[in-house]
């Protein structure tokens, strides 16, 4: 038995796929394939299920996953130790992004931190916000750039970078055109375009709605907030999104601030609160911490109640003279 054997098995279990699993692992499939069914003839039982369209756990492999999860996380840790002893920073980070990092010189961070530790290989991986913070919490993920409410998540630590104001954008000839501000339930009966569910700034729209007592009318999901503000200036629905990205659209576009909630569009750094975390990852979360622009929210635990929770957010952080923060929360 081999532990690279017992980390393809992890990881197929994880990302229910062959296919996921080899890419995650930067493999070729078959020789994920390979491995598994080599460690599965040494047990002599098969540990998954191919039968259907996602990969399951048998009943062996169920009993067998929580030992291959220890070996390896001994194995990570007598890596760490020996690390630590001898002041190394090596081995291999990975960082979760979304669509708006452009408007961060995240280039920049990684080739300082490159610079100043060459031995560490670095991964960038592009997910949803839901998706990222469970990747942070399991350890997959060892720094993410997530979109988050008011409430940091459970289990991860998190350092504020952008706080700005949700508005509701509509083209010039819409009703709303003539307002400046709205109450979320003038939204109502209006067709919406937001961002898909799975992100963050969409958990905040739903939870004021909700809140308010209806369910929004989504006509449109979509990734990018700029094509958000393309389609309202089009006529398309009224867009719910950060107002940066807006500012690219000025002359096209009606920008109504709404009341009654306000609702902040924040980005975060975001690292796991507990659990082993190497040399390497811990150099790049403090360098990103120093690097990367803090608002007035600083640096929170997520318990499940942090301050603020049900407040106004904090004043919002306005970008940069001339700079859209666009493609704005994800």
């Amino acid at each position: 038995m081999e532990l690279r054997q017992l980390e393809y098995f992890v990881a197929v279990t994880e990302e229910a796929s062959f296919t996921r699993a080899a890419a995650r692992l930067h493999v070729a499939q078959p020789g994920v394939s390979a491995q598994i069914r080599q460690l599965e003839r040494e047990l002599g039982l098969p540990l998954l299920d191919r039968s259907g369209r996602t990969v399951r756990l048998t009943e062996a492999g169920s009993a067998v996953l929580p030992y291959a999860r220890a070996a390896l996380s001994a194995v990570a840790g007598a890596r760490l130790m020996v690390d630590e002893l001898t002041g190394l920073v090596r081995g291999h980070v990975t960082v979760g992004v979304i669509e708006w990092m452009k408007v961060l010189d995240l280039p920049g961070l990684l080739a300082d931190f490159h610079r100043d530790h060459p031995q560490v290989e670095i991964t960038l991986s592009e997910a949803r916000a839901a998706d990222m913070i469970d990747a942070l919490r399991t350890g997959r993920l060892d720094l993410g750039f997530i979109s988050m409410g008011a409430v940091p998540p459970e289990g991860l630590e998190t350092q504020v970078i952008i706080d700005q104001p949700v508005v509701a954008a509509v083209a010039l000839d819409d009703p709303l055109a003539r307002r400046d501000t709205i109450p979320l339930t003038a939204l109502r009966d209006r067709k919406l375009i937001c961002l898909p569910k799975g992100t963050g700034l969409r958990a905040v729209i739903d939870d004021a709605c909700s809140a308010a007592g209806f369910t929004p009318g989504i006509s449109f999901e979509i990734g990018d907030p700029l094509t958000l503000a393309q389609l309202a200036a089009r006529g398309l629905g009224v867009a719910v999104l950060p107002e940066s990205a807006t500012l690219p659209h000025q002359d096209e576009l009606h920008t109504v601030e709404i009341t009654r909630p306000r609702m902040s569009g924040r980005i975060a750094l975001a690292w796991r609160a507990d659990g082993p975390t190497s040399p390497a990852a811990r150099a790049l979360i403090n360098l990103a911490r120093a690097r990367m622009p803090a608002s007035a929210e600083g640096s929170s635990s997520g318990s499940g109640s942090a301050s603020g929770q049900g407040s106004d957010p904090a004043p919002a952080q306005a970008p940069a003279p001339g700079q859209a923060l666009g493609p704005s929360p994800g």
